[in-house]
């Protein structure tokens, strides 16, 4: 809601996502994502925290306690990878950095985009405290980096983040490789609005630390 007590447009079009959630075959989804469920909900876990949706509303929740409506990066990105993804979507096995992807050249992913300079320019002298908020995202370590993890975006669909800090000659940096077939997974939109979100909680977990 606006302080003037309106829907904002991003509450309408997670209610117009929700409600076509359910024109989906969720029986689909289940057997296609190994999906825990019961007769209430579907579960799913995105960006190292697990979510709920509604089977009759399609309402996304995070299982914070009490359970909080998930913020419209969140949702959209969820429902995008339910509803939207190809039917025979399968990992390639290959890493390809988020930029170089065809699909998306120029595009603000794009390497040397101000998304990623950013994000880069966020965590300089933050290495230890980003290797940590990895961790608490469930990551794996590996190289090369001064910080390298595999992190799970969804639990069949990994990511690496890489993030070099800065030395005389250039300024801190972060990648995030993808496998090759992610947008067989969710649209180019959409992989913005996850990797927004995926780097919002590291954040969050690095000023955690910071307290």
């Amino acid at each position: 809601m606006t302080a003037e007590g309106k829907i904002s447009n991003y509450e309408k079009m997670k209610d117009d996502a929700a409600a076509a959630f359910l024109r989906f075959d969720q029986e689909e989804m289940i057997r296609k994502f190994a999906l825990e469920h019961d007769k209430m909900y579907l579960y799913i876990c995105f960006a190292g925290k697990r979510y709920r949706i509604s089977r009759t509303t399609g309402a996304v929740s995070r299982s914070d306690a009490p359970f909080q409506p998930g913020s419209y990066n969140e949702v959209m990105t969820i429902y995008d990878v339910l509803c939207h993804s190809k039917a025979d979507c399968r990992l390639a096995g290959e890493w390809v950095n988020v930029g170089s992807l065809s699909a998306i050249q120029g595009g603000a992913l794009a390497k040397g985009s101000n998304f990623f300079q950013n994000a880069g320019a966020y965590f300089a002298g933050k290495s230890a405290a980003l290797a940590c908020a990895c961790k608490a995202l469930q990551g794996r370590e590996t190289k090369p980096g001064d910080v390298a993890y595999e992190l799970k975006l969804f639990p069949f669909l990994p990511l690496v983040l890489r993030f070099w800090e800065a030395d005389e000659d250039f300024p801190a940096s972060l990648q995030i490789f993808v496998d090759r077939n992610i947008l067989a997974y969710m649209h180019y939109e959409t992989l913005m609005f996850a990797l927004t979100h995926l780097l919002s909680q590291l954040r969050c977990e690095c000023e955690k630390l910071a307290r």
